[in-house]
């Protein structure tokens, strides 16, 4: 784990004492709050009592939640058996079937005319499944997959873009016991390899092709070379590949490999009877992403994972599932797309849209446009899109009507106070009439989690708290996290560390596939006993947490431990600034220096020098002249992956001059080429 060198001070200075207790500094201040209307608060999903209950005893929490939200076929004996650390079970004893949970049960209880989900193509295509033809189709998949000879236990690879068969697929992996690796649309075929390798998938689930920006892109193809000679694929697992027709393209098809969608799954019974499954059975594998070497495949298992994934879907989102249309906008290839996508909704009998493209396809008011159509009420999406449609403009969305919005959330990564009032105020305070506004914008609930912890672990309840811009605050009723310094200890408010969870919870993931070592290495060496996966943050005043990122995206200057995330938020906050990237390059003098890399708002002009020192007297103001970057460069565009996060290490090449590293992961490989032609300029 990265660890960092303390400033050298005079033993015994109050400075030293600080800084043994600060891990990092904690220089900006954000003195806003939001309380929630009276009228939201009284219909309130979720109120405080539940932290007082949780507090009381956590095990007995989840417990209670399990049977109030899962539909169990054998009752469990045993809330939590934490006997051999790291290595959880919950609800020892108990089966469960997913499938069953998130479909048959909802039809059983009268609601299988309920809108499942509501599917938007790139292309403008639509699909609508009530709970009942998802159930049917679910069955079939399962039936299908078992002809195949897929088993209880057996891996499946899902290679899939974001349409109905993805949850389809993923819950009939479940309902048969199959364990499913989704691996995102946008990977390679020598990282979708892999990952068949780890896991040993016995099938893959993929589809011809998908759209993207209005233009047919291949899926297929990518399997068909990692299944090949010339690909290494010599020796593989995948004994069938199932592919369902999407854009229509030409593939090349192996007889006896090969099976269209239509042709298994199409034909396949509707009749499937739902077995329980041992709570701890494994439901999941997920790789996480920007691994090097060996992938890193976590490990999710049933009943826990269900529990809570369901449990804070319900209590964040203040979900009402009779009238509310729920809209998470993350691709099925990530947590995010698992947890708040595939299971939760559907466990919770919710309405969700699913959308197949990106917000710019074909204009960039798209997501707006599907928002009015279904009526969202519920919108989650990522920081990084937020400050993508800030850079476009308010007058974008201002052409919709948003006044169904009621929650927005946010997920991925910290968000800016700056992107976090203006995602409250244009989108949240949209009352679609006229450009008129609503009198009091939706609530945001900001959530910090991650592909290991499972389901959601710091949020604001919206019926409850008063939000901050950009801060996650409190953990959730029945989590365990603290700030802890170098040594392990609470940090007092005020001040920066470790974030850790001290106890176990439902959701966390219970290994890393075929490997417990590195899993009791990579998560619980650093602090004994607690876990521990590498985000710094600080506690504010009043002891509300704000994520820092990640410890390695914290520069160390002349001695002082910044993040770069305060630093671009600070940026942000300019009026001229949409986005912000900041790396720490060498420097002889201070060690490290901040390098900037700004774009520019449309309305915004680049006056040149005087842009940049009025952005770096900004920073000054904003957190203190230490935090000044040094250089601030500005692009057109910042490297990003498809699933939004920036690629520091690339600006970091560019920061010191260095011929820029590997670049295939980016979601558009021409962004590095449009930064140097920029700074040629």
């Amino acid at each position: 784990m990265m660890r960092f060198t303390m400033s050298q001070q005079t033993p015994g200075s109050t400075t030293a004492q600080a800084l043994q207790r600060d891990a990092f500094e904690n220089l900006s201040q954000e003195n806003r709050k939001f309380a929630p209307s009276p009228e939201f608060a009284a219909n309130a999903v979720v109120t405080a009592a539940d932290y007082a209950e949780a507090d009381a005893d956590r095990p007995a929490f989840w417990a209670k939640q399990a049977r109030e939200l899962l539909s169990w076929s054998k009752d469990f004996s045993q809330a939590l058996d934490w006997s051999t650390p790291p290595f959880a079970k919950w609800f020892v004893g108990g089966e469960v079937n997913a499938a069953y949970n998130a479909l048959d049960r909802h039809v059983e209880n009268g609601h299988g005319d309920r809108v499942a989900i509501y599917f938007e193509g790139e292309p403008g295509d639509t699909r609508t499944y009530t709970y009942a033809q998802l159930t049917e189709e679910v069955k079939k998949a399962a039936n299908a997959f078992e002809s195949l000879g897929v088993a209880k236990g057996d891996r499946v690879a899902v290679y899939l873009p974001m349409i109905p068969e993805a949850v389809i697929t993923l819950l009939a992996c479940a309902r048969i016991g199959a364990i499913h690796s989704v691996v995102f649309g946008g990977f390679s075929a020598e990282a979708l390899r892999s990952r068949i390798d780890d896991a040993e998938a016995k099938l893959v689930v993929t589809a011809d092709g998908t759209y993207r920006r209005g233009k047919p892109s291949a899926l297929k193809s990518a399997v068909d070379e990692a299944l090949s000679h010339e690909g290494n694929g010599s020796g593989h697992t995948v004994q069938n590949v199932v592919v369902v027709k999407r854009n229509g393209q030409d593939v090349d098809w192996h007889d006896g490999r090969d099976h269209w969608w239509a042709d298994t799954v199409g034909t396949a019974s509707a009749e499937h009877a739902a077995v329980g499954h041992d709570s701890e059975h494994p439901l999941f594998i997920l790789y996480t992403s920007g691994t090097t070497g060996t992938p890193k495949g976590i490990l999710h298992t049933t009943g826990g994972y269900l529990t809570q994934t369901a449990y804070t879907h319900k209590a964040v989102f203040d979900l009402h599932p009779e009238t509310d249309v729920y809209w998470c906008t993350a691709d099925v290839g990530w947590i995010t797309g698992h947890s708040y996508v595939a299971y939760a909704p559907l466990i919770n009998g919710a309405t969700q849209v699913m959308y197949e493209g990106t917000p710019d396809s074909p204009h960039q008011g798209r997501w707006w446009e599907i928002v009015e159509k279904y009526k969202v009420s519920i919108l989650y999406t990522a920081p990084t899109a937020i400050r993508t449609f800030m850079k476009w403009g308010k007058e974008i969305p201002a052409k919709s009507d948003l006044s169904s919005i009621r929650v927005l959330g946010s997920v991925g990564e910290p968000i800016n106070p700056e992107a976090w009032m203006w995602y409250r105020e244009v989108i949240g305070g949209n009352a679609g009439k006229n450009g008129e506004r609503k009198e009091t914008p939706a609530p945001i609930v900001d959530t910090w989690w991650q592909t290991e912890t499972g389901a959601q672990m710091i949020a604001p309840l919206p019926g409850v708290t008063a939000t901050k811009p950009g801060s996650a605050q409190v953990p959730l009723p029945g989590i365990a996290v603290d700030v802890v310094d170098e040594a392990g200890e609470s940090v007092p408010n005020g001040s920066g560390g470790y974030l850790v969870i001290r106890e176990p919870w439902p959701a966390m993931l219970r290994g890393i596939w075929g490997d417990p070592e590195r899993f009791k290495e990579t998560y619980w060496s650093r602090f004994e006993t607690m876990y521990f996966a590498g985000d710094g943050a600080k506690k504010d005043e009043d002891g509300d947490i704000w994520l820092l990122g990640r410890v390695d995206d914290v520069m160390n200057i002349s001695g002082h431990r910044l993040s770069t995330a305060e630093i671009e938020s600070a940026l942000v906050s300019h009026p001229a600034v949409a986005e912000a990237a900041v790396v720490g390059a060498a420097d002889e003098t201070t060690g490290q220096a901040v390098v900037a890399f700004v774009i520019l708002r449309g309305d915004a002009v680049d006056t040149g020098d005087a842009i940049v020192q009025e952005l770096r007297n900004h920073v000054g103001k904003e957190i203190g002249p230490i935090a000044k970057p040094r250089t601030i460069l500005v692009v057109p565009e910042l490297p990003k992956t498809r699933s939004g996060k920036i690629m520091r290490r690339l600006l970091k090449d560019v920061a010191e001059g260095r011929e820029v590293g590997d670049a295939t992961t980016l979601a558009d490989n021409t962004v590095m080429a449009q930064i140097a032609q920029s700074l040629r300029k």
